[in-house]
């Protein structure tokens, strides 16, 4: 979950384009509350570097929280996209 001004300057697509590069699977999406939730799945590194990445955001958002919650991998995912 992440926090902040984090809707309306790319979040999700900058999301997306990161979790593509580092090879993660999930989704990303923008909450009626102004906050964005993402959930993703693969290597624990990948997963660990695309964390550290995305805890910068996009250069015209603001992150003012950042919660991770860590889960086992279940393999749900194929691909990472955009929710709405």
């Amino acid at each position: 979950m992440i926090t902040g001004q984090v809707q309306g300057v790319g979040f999700r697509y900058f999301t997306t384009d990161l979790a593509r590069s580092y090879g993660v699977n999930g989704w990303v999406k923008n909450l009626a509350t102004g906050d964005v939730e993402v959930k993703v799945e693969g290597d624990k590194g990948a997963v660990s570097g695309f964390l550290k990445e995305l805890k910068i955001g996009p250069r015209h958002g603001h992150i003012s929280n950042f919660q991770i919650e860590w889960k086992p991998y279940e393999g749900k995912f194929d691909s990472f996209q955009v929710r709405f």
